[in-house]
């Protein structure tokens, strides 16, 4: 009796958990995929708002440079011209 219960019980299990191991197995390639799916759209989103950011900053950095630029060749200007 206690081995035909103790029977049962590993039975039980292996079969639960075979059942499982199945279930888990059918959806793992949709799984993947859509994983993947979002991973590259969020990869996406970073390099957008990266490229955004590199546009913006480096416009900044043109226009400083060239009213840096606009102010010395004023200096120059003002020093080259004897009448002021």
């Amino acid at each position: 009796m206690k081995r035909l219960l103790s029977l049962l019980v590993s039975g039980a299990l292996l079969a639960g958990s075979g059942g499982l191991a199945l279930a888990q197995q059918t959806g793992t390639t949709d799984t993947v995929k859509q994983g993947a799916k979002d991973v590259g759209k969020g990869t996406k989103e970073v390099a957008k708002g990266t490229g955004k950011t590199v546009k913006k900053t480096t416009k900044k950095t043109v226009h400083k440079s060239a009213e840096a630029t606009s102010k010395g060749a004023k200096k120059v200007e003002d020093k080259t011209n004897p009448t002021k």
